[in-house]
């Protein structure tokens, strides 16, 4: 499963470090390789929703971005930082949505996916104006992977605050 993760990782995440100079994994993925069969879960989810996707790009940055920021998992925010400047994402826009507010600067569709994913994350139920927006947005299954996107960054956020995940600067 190392071996598994090690190729994903160099293959989709090289925007920011995800291994020691010792080989062990960074972020995330460390904490997974200790429970194999959730781990091994967790990877063909990611993976699932990767080769299935169909959320525009510039969408998927700011769900995620929102995640990290209510849940204030350090790891994460650095990680995704790291990929949405990499895609041109502005400093100012960053800096917001990390500060847990909202952009005034996004366009219908990133507006949509941050109420969608800020809604989610103070839990209950998600409110059906936002969920109907979301679907005359992004149709139902748009909506329904941006549901399970906040779902899968909200885990994997629980998984890096829950084992105190550092971000290497602080390794």
């Amino acid at each position: 499963m190392y071996d598994d993760m090690l190729k994903d990782i160099a293959s989709n995440f090289n925007a920011f470090v995800s291994q020691r100079e010792d080989g062990a994994l960074m972020g995330p993925w460390n904490p997974w390789l200790h429970e194999p069969a959730i781990g091994k879960a967790i990877r063909n989810l990611t993976l699932a929703m990767t080769a299935n996707a169909v959320l525009p790009d510039k969408v998927r940055p700011i769900a995620i971005l929102v995640v990290g920021a209510r849940f204030d998992a350090a790891y994460e925010l650095y990680a995704h930082i790291a990929v949405a400047e990499a895609e041109g994402m502005p400093l100012e826009r960053l800096a917001t949505l990390v500060a847990d507010l909202k952009p005034s600067d996004l366009n219908k569709e990133e507006s949509v996916a941050y109420d969608l994913a800020y809604a989610q994350c103070r839990g209950g139920l998600l409110p059906e104006p936002i969920y109907r927006l979301a679907l005359a947005t992004f149709g139902q299954k748009g909506t329904n992977e941006l549901i399970y996107l906040v779902g899968l960054y909200s885990m994997v956020s629980t998984t890096l605050n829950g084992f105190d995940v550092p971000v290497p600067e602080h390794a």
